[in-house]
């Protein structure tokens, strides 16, 4: 190959380098800023775009995505005059590519500075205590005041938070003891509570025991009771009954002789054979009726005339 087609090889080359050069492929989430002789020629968006080679040049390749910046801690003073450190994280979107390429030299950094800024304005109204107890309302003053201070940057604050808050030393061991006597009070109720609760369930269950007691003493005792009553009931009616019996041996014994015909001899042998088997008994003493004591004296006779 002579020289001159050498030559042509190389100018070949540099064309496809240039007409490379001058495509372009915006990615998702991103926009290039474009300037076409050192002025603002326009944004692209997501896709294939082309540019006029050694006219145009992609001034800047924005990220359209939301952003975290972790700031250090900065010193603030608190309306009581404490110092103390406050590091801050802050959520932000780019929403208008040329206005975050030529609003200010520094994004980051003037972010940084107003957050700083906006941070020592907001703690200075507020005490300690405040400060400590009151983290979502500084975070909600700050948002609002970043977002409206970045608008003019394209930049839009989605979400402000306090990472720490660092009192001094001194205080520091202070709220460690305060801390620490408030748990051991807690504590100390807690047991307390435990102990009364404690005492009020033995109490109960001495007072249902005393009660159960109680009432199974009533339950025997009426239990017994009825027994008893139950026992005198059974006697009661044997004993009536063995009285009708016997009252009943007796009429039938008196409708037997009179259906028998037996005459007043009869009734009164009948008579003596009764006092006979009383007389066997333990009595001591036996009243007669005179009418059986004469029936005895006639029986008596005729026993002796029967013997001479």
């Amino acid at each position: 190959m002579d020289g001159s087609g050498l030559i042509v090889v190389v100018l070949f080359i540099l064309i496809l380098l240039v007409v490379a050069s001058c495509v372009k492929i915006v990615p998702q989430a991103h926009a290039f800023v474009v300037e076409r002789l050192g002025g603002y020629q326009g944004t692209w968006s997501v896709g294939i775009h082309f540019k006029v080679p050694f006219i145009d040049k992609v001034a800047r390749r924005v990220n359209l995505k939301e952003q975290v910046v972790d700031f250090a801690p900065q010193p603030v003073i608190t309306k009581d005059n404490v110092t103390m450190r406050i590091d801050t994280v802050v959520f932000f979107q780019i929403t208008d590519p040329k206005l975050f390429t030529y609003g200010v030299e520094n994004p980051i950094m003037a972010i940084e500075n107003l957050t700083a800024t906006t941070l020592r304005n907001i703690i200075g109204d507020l005490e300690l205590d405040q400060t400590l107890t009151s983290r979502e309302t500084i975070n909600t003053k700050m948002r609002a005041s970043l977002d409206i201070a970045t608008d003019p940057w394209g930049i839009k604050v989605t979400r402000v938070e306090l990472k720490n808050i660092i009192p001094p030393a001194a205080i520091q061991d202070a709220m460690e003891k305060q801390m620490k006597a408030e748990r051991e009070r807690r504590e100390s109720i807690l047991r307390a509570e435990g102990e009364k609760k404690s005492t009020i369930l033995v109490a109960e269950g001495k007072k249902e025991s005393v009660i159960l007691d109680a009432e199974a003493e009533k339950q025997s005792a009426i239990l017994r009771a009825e027994a008893e009553k139950e026992k005198r009931i059974k006697e009661a009616e044997g004993e009536a009954e063995a009285i009708l019996k016997v009252q009943q041996a007796t009429a039938d014994g008196i409708k037997f002789l009179k259906e028998a015909g037996a005459d007043e001899a009869v009734l009164k042998i009948k008579s003596l054979e009764a006092f006979e088997k009383a007389a066997d008994g333990q009595a001591t003493k036996i009243i007669i009726p005179s009418e059986i004591q004469g029936m005895a004296g006639l029986a008596a006779g005729i026993k002796e005339v029967l013997t001479k």
